[in-house]
């Protein structure tokens, strides 16, 4: 269906991910940014937790070798197909012959990382733990366990792949950054949770960690964002044994730059744990840049959740949306 013409590094395969594996030591993966997987698969009408392609180097070029609807959703990188301009998180059509190119991602003040493109019915490879995500640590699921490139062919899991009929195709949607903002002083934020070692640093440690803005440095990956900022100081030395961690935990090592656990991260870690950034959120540092800063904003339980469902109406809305174009469409 598709043909890798070229692929930066570590561009994967990735679904929603591995959920229930962390007891077997298992890492979760899947996509950086949840919500832009969800979104692009919604405008093709397939599940919101269908295998998609993960581009977070860039340029990527491929060739359609047939007939294909495709979404584009995450970073608006100059999306070109056969050199015209599509539009960012918006749903396309390509015929057989034509090539996909994405740029670099648009400098701005809300400036992205990771572009998603979807397939009908989603990237068609086996299923590994019940998840199609690249877990590159231990190289299975995606495609062989290992990064896109040059040569790969990926064929779309729909039956009907081609262009009549796809629910979203030919419509765009309101990316969330703009839909769901969420700055402090003109700094994109994210909301965080306390956790158990809080109240191990000292107040003023804490207070900075609220005030400051944190560096992302060129030590971060798909594994952990390590930061760069006034260093957290504890208390009194802490002596921890390992013990289990999620995506979002926000742990800081004896040199106390605080590392945040991201989707490929161990399920296991012996740092102490200051907070966690809340599931509704993880999307936006999913897609911070290498080298931008960020801040953490503390929240409650009750808005953490609040959150979710605010989240989850923004895709309820999306998934509206689309329902309401596809009749017009099939109609006409």
């Amino acid at each position: 269906m598709i043909e890798i013409l070229g692929a930066g590094a570590l561009t994967t395969i990735q679904d929603r991910g591995r959920q229930g594996c962390l007891r077997w030591g298992v890492g979760t993966a899947g996509a950086m940014d949840g919500v832009a997987l969800a979104a692009g698969n919604l405008l093709l009408g397939n599940d919101e937790g269908c295998a998609a392609v993960e581009v977070q180097v860039f340029p990527f070029k491929l060739l359609f070798q047939a007939d294909c609807a495709f979404a584009l959703t995450g970073a608006d990188c100059d999306a070109r197909l056969d050199g015209l301009p599509l539009l960012p998180w918006s749903g396309h059509q390509a015929r057989a012959g034509q090539t996909l190119q994405l740029g670099t991602p648009k400098p701005g003040p809300r400036r992205t990382s990771r572009a998603y493109l979807c397939l009908p019915g989603g990237v068609d490879v086996p299923q590994v733990l019940h998840s199609r995500s690249t877990q590159l640590r231990g190289a299975f699921g995606g495609l062989q366990g290992r990064p896109l490139q040059r040569g790969d062919t990926l064929r779309a899991a729909a039956l009907d792949a081609g262009i009549a009929g796809r629910a979203g195709a030919a419509m765009g949607l309101m990316p969330p950054e703009i839909a769901l903002p969420l700055e402090r002083d003109g700094c994109p934020a994210v909301r965080v949770l306390p956790a158990a070692e809080y109240d191990c640093y000292t107040p003023l440690s804490r207070e900075a960690f609220w005030q400051q803005e944190w560096k992302i440095t060129p030590q971060s990956d798909r594994y952990g964002y390590r930061l760069a900022g006034e260093a957290l100081q504890v208390i009194a030395p802490l002596e921890m044994r390992s013990h289990g961690i999620v995506p979002g935990v926000i742990q800081v090592p004896p040199d106390g730059q605080p590392i945040v656990q991201m989707r490929d991260a161990q399920p296991t870690g012996g740092y102490p744990k200051f907070g966690a950034v809340i599931e509704a959120d993880l999307w936006r540092l999913g897609q911070a840049p290498i080298g931008s800063r960020i801040r953490f904003v503390q929240t409650s339980w009750d808005e953490a959740l609040d959150a979710i469902e605010q989240l989850r109406a923004w895709l309820d809305d999306a998934a509206r949306q689309v329902a309401l174009y596809r009749p017009a469409k099939e109609t006409a």
